[in-house]
């Protein structure tokens, strides 16, 4: 359908009712209730970045400064990729926490992707990904807390394009410093074992 081979339309949301510098995207859609579910998932993901620095002491209201911010990894065929981060640093902080998340979007399904729902059932997509990590992670001399283990069912993503973004949180398999550890993956590498109709099915062909 010709609406879905242009971008989708964005608009952008602060929280003003908390009175905090944190933007959200929502999206616009033909299809309300597909809408309506995407829309009310971004605002849970955001409130849930919100609600993790507050739970570790990190939020004192007019004592933090804190900045929410996303930005559209893909836009394009109806496949929309978003992260959202939460910025957080105040007087008593040794140094500012940082809080990313991401998600994966179908607009003319509505449908919410996790990691292993871009893959075929029962492929060894968790095993494919892991050694591609291991190379980059080699090749890239990226210091590691403890040996790499491998990702999650519920790995953390998102889609740039023709490629997979693996992502982890900052502490979680690498030192502070390094920020946030990034896995690009171009799709082609895992081609044989993408689901047709995932999001990465539909952004393969030219």
């Amino acid at each position: 359908m010709l609406q879905y081979r242009l971008p989708i339309p964005i608009q952008t949301y602060d929280d003003s009712a908390h009175k905090l510098s944190i933007y959200y995207p929502q999206l616009l859609l033909v299809n309300k209730a597909h809408q309506q579910t995407i829309n009310q998932a971004i605002y849970r993901k955001v409130y849930t970045l919100f609600s993790n620095i507050n739970e570790q002491g990190y939020y004192q209201p007019g004592i933090t400064e804190m900045i929410g911010n996303y930005e559209v990894k893909n836009n394009q065929r109806g496949i929309v990729s978003i992260t959202l981060s939460n910025f957080a640093n105040m007087p008593t902080l040794a140094h500012p926490v940082t809080y990313l998340d991401s998600l994966t979007t179908d607009v003319r399904t509505g449908e919410i992707y996790q990691l292993k729902d871009l893959f075929k059932e029962n492929s060894p997509y968790r095993e494919r990904i892991n050694k591609l990590i291991d190379i980059q992670i080699k090749e890239r001399d990226i210091p590691l807390l403890n040996s790499y283990t491998g990702i999650r069912p519920n790995q953390k993503y998102y889609i740039a394009d023709k490629a997979l973004i693996i992502y982890f949180d900052m502490y979680e398999i690498t030192p502070g410093y390094v920020g946030f550890p990034m896995f690009p993956i171009g799709s082609y590498q895992l081609q044989d074992i993408i689901e047709d109709t995932s999001p990465l099915g539909i952004l393969l062909p030219d």
